[in-house]
């Protein structure tokens, strides 16, 4: 039989990958009650300059209500969540880690970077003093 005549075997497909320098840049920043929305624009601004510096591109934001404590009950970061599973992005952009959990959940904060991590996401931290430490981060 032919070539022509053989149908094509079937490969198998393994989840997207990536690109190397895909992220997602997540907000959620607590409302000023004078200059609503001041601090999310601030730290989108933030997170899109630390991007672009560090040559990554971000592919979404995700952006969530500051209150809810545990981060697994809000819908931005189940979306965050989601996009880390498929395997559509690297890293995820923060302001500080108390974007992820405050200090009073601490714990929550801990599985959730844990959780990425061993889906093969970085948490990255776009406010200057704590960028300096993304590149001691283990991966």
């Amino acid at each position: 039989m032919t070539s022509a005549g053989t149908p094509q075997e079937k490969t198998p497909t393994t989840p997207p990958r990536a690109h190397p320098g895909a992220v997602v840049l997540y907000v959620c920043a607590d409302r000023n009650k004078l200059v609503p929305g001041l601090a999310a624009r601030r730290a989108e601004d933030e997170g899109r300059a630390y991007a672009q510096e560090h040559g990554l591109t971000v592919t979404e934001l995700v952006a969530d209500a500051y209150g809810e404590p545990d981060p697994a009950r809000r819908p931005g970061w189940q979306q965050v969540r989601r996009l880390a599973q498929a395997g559509t992005v690297t890293a995820v952009l923060v302001r500080w880690p108390a974007c992820i959990a405050p200090e009073s959940n601490r714990d929550a904060r801990h599985r959730e970077t844990r959780w990425l991590r061993d889906h093969g996401v970085r948490v990255r931290y776009t406010w200057a003093p704590l960028a300096a430490l993304n590149t001691s981060e283990p991966r």
